[in-house]
């Protein structure tokens, strides 16, 4: 009589990855998500920045009107009838916090600052307008 093995003591191997091999990739992985990273943050202070320019111009715009109606320039938002909107800290969506700093009967300026630290270094990004509509970034971030 012949030994014929039992196929319940026949062991059968699948091929597969060991666990360190996916260790390996997922670390590789998560380096070159870390390294992507921070050129996405750039993208959305650049886009985050149309944000602040557009709403000063908008200002601007509001203050000339104002201006030629009344000969001054308005201190505050509620006489030239701009209307802020809602910052996220307030269930809003806008992440710049818009107002005049200062304003006289021959110039005025206004002010952009964000109200969120776009790549966490502590610097608060801040965008002025006067009355020259001279735009300009006065704190990057």
């Amino acid at each position: 009589m012949k030994n014929i093995p039992c196929k319940k003591h026949e062991k059968y191997w699948l091929k597969g990855y060991s666990l360190t091999e996916i260790l390996i990739v997922l670390c590789i992985i998560g380096i070159l998500i870390y390294l992507v990273l921070p050129n996405q943050t750039q993208a959305v202070v650049q886009a985050r920045a149309i944000e602040a320019k557009t709403a000063l111009n908008s200002l601007y715009s509001y203050q000339k009107n104002y201006f030629f109606t009344h000969a001054k320039y308005a201190s505050n938002l509620e006489d030239i009838g701009y209307e802020t909107e809602l910052t996220i800290d307030k269930g809003g969506q806008a992440v710049y916090r818009i107002e005049i700093i200062e304003a006289s009967i021959n110039s005025f300026k206004a002010r952009a600052l964000s109200i969120q630290d776009f790549d966490g270094d502590g610097n608060y990004n801040t965008w002025e307008i006067d009355h020259q509509r001279n735009l300009k970034e006065v704190i990057r971030d």
